[in-house]
């Protein structure tokens, strides 16, 4: 038999059957829909969780903090020491020390994070209001929203206003009597001119240039570092080096590492729940078929008859299931888009009501989107072999007489 009378009798089931045929076409879209839907869900989250913790610079930088025995500590000679190791490409230091702020007639008790400006870029971290600021030796600041909320005010009416500072900077003598490290306080002569709001709003903090800090007091050691490699390849041979010094020493890699295989656990089981309903539509696929073969078996006599043979018998059905499936993987594919598209429109609707962001939680992959396509053809071809096999075996003698 000729390919084009193959498709030709494989297709008549659109003009025959028109209902049944969209009903079974549809239960396997609704299954690759749900599949799609929940799974894109998954991917979605994954890449809006992802992108708001890593940059190129994050995923390039190692935090480093002095080793557990406490023998070792990040002195500027041993900063320096790190900064020569080859592959290396950049340093950012942070201090974390005491002190207030006043604003207008109010002073709040802060966390001042004395830092390089490098720092901001290396840890991926972005503003919420305004900006980070970037000149080592301009009197600026970046605090957190919970700063602003301490002071009663918004935080985008923050932005460029003039604030005091006080800091207490610790030393490494230890007094005596209380067996903690002395401190050294200082007032900035200057006030200080916020640039940026950060969203933080779990603790007062405020991000301070170290060198303005230093052109005041000392600043001898410091709490973490963050030591930026030239490219991800030679990280983990740096990683290693620098442990090997005495130091603790980790990466935004190893987080991202452990998030996607999280996401990767999340992915199957939401794939595994849309499974059932793609099962189920299989199912509905298969009895389909099977009443398909029943209401067939006399013309399948008829051809026998006349010299059609078993292998094209089976290839029609087969040609027939695989059709629908392939149908209801596109099918399915609308489905799961547009679903996607108005549960996203829906969650930021929802989203904005309560003063949030909008966000797309929802992506695609291409790949996914051919392998789906492609497993619901496989799913039409496996549901379609069994009335295929029973159709090419049916005695045409016997079919002739089936009433």
């Amino acid at each position: 038999m000729k390919i084009s009378d193959l498709l030709t009798l494989s297709t008549r089931m659109f003009t025959t059957r028109p209902m049944r045929t969209f009903l079974t076409i549809l239960g396997v879209s609704i299954g690759i829909g749900a599949v799609l839907f929940l799974v894109s869900l998954g991917y979605g989250m994954q890449r809006v969780i992802l992108s708001q913790i890593t940059t190129a610079d994050a995923l390039l930088s190692l935090d480093v903090s002095p080793g557990s025995s406490g023998l070792i500590g990040l002195t500027q000679q041993n900063i320096d020491k790190l900064g020569k190791i080859s592959g290396v490409s950049e340093v950012a230091r942070l201090k974390s020390m005491s002190g207030q702020l006043g604003y207008q007639e109010l002073t709040s008790d802060t966390i001042f994070r004395v830092i390089d400006p490098a720092f901001f870029r290396m840890n991926g971290m972005s503003a919420l209001k305004g900006e980070l600021f970037t000149a080592p030796k301009e009197a600026n600041i970046v605090i957190s929203t919970a700063t602003a909320k301490l002071f009663n005010v918004e935080p985008q009416d923050m932005i460029n206003q003039k604030i005091s500072l006080t800091i207490n900077i610790p030393s490494d003598t230890i007094d005596e009597e209380s067996g903690t490290p002395t401190t050294t306080t200082i007032t900035f002569p200057q006030p200080f001119t916020i640039k940026g709001i950060i969203d933080d709003s779990t603790a007062s903090i405020a991000y301070v240039p170290l060198s303005l800090v230093q052109s005041l007091s000392s600043v001898t050691t410091f709490d973490s570092i963050k030591a930026k490699v030239i490219s991800q390849e030679q990280a983990p041979a740096i990683r290693e080096q620098i442990i090997g010094q005495g130091f603790i020493v980790t990466s935004l890699s190893d987080v991202i590492n452990q998030a996607n295989q999280i996401f990767r656990i999340l992915q199957i089981v939401l794939g595994m729940f849309g499974l059932v309903a793609l099962v189920v539509s299989a199912i509905g696929m298969f009895n389909t078929m099977t009443i398909a073969l029943l209401e067939r078996i006399n013309e399948i006599g008829i051809m026998r008859s006349i010299g059609v043979t078993r292998g094209d018998i089976r290839k029609m059905f087969i040609i027939e299931s695989m059709t629908m499936g392939f149908l209801g993987g596109v099918g399915g594919v609308l489905i799961g888009i547009l679903g996607g598209v108005l549960a996203n429109i829906g969650i930021n609707l929802l989203a904005k009501s309560f003063g949030g962001q909008s966000l797309n939680l929802f992506y695609n992959p291409p790949w996914f989107i051919a392998v789906i396509i492609g497993f619901s053809t496989i799913v039409g071809f496996l549901t379609g072999l069994f009335p295929s096999r029973r159709a090419a075996n049916i005695d045409p003698l016997e079919a002739l007489r089936y009433k």
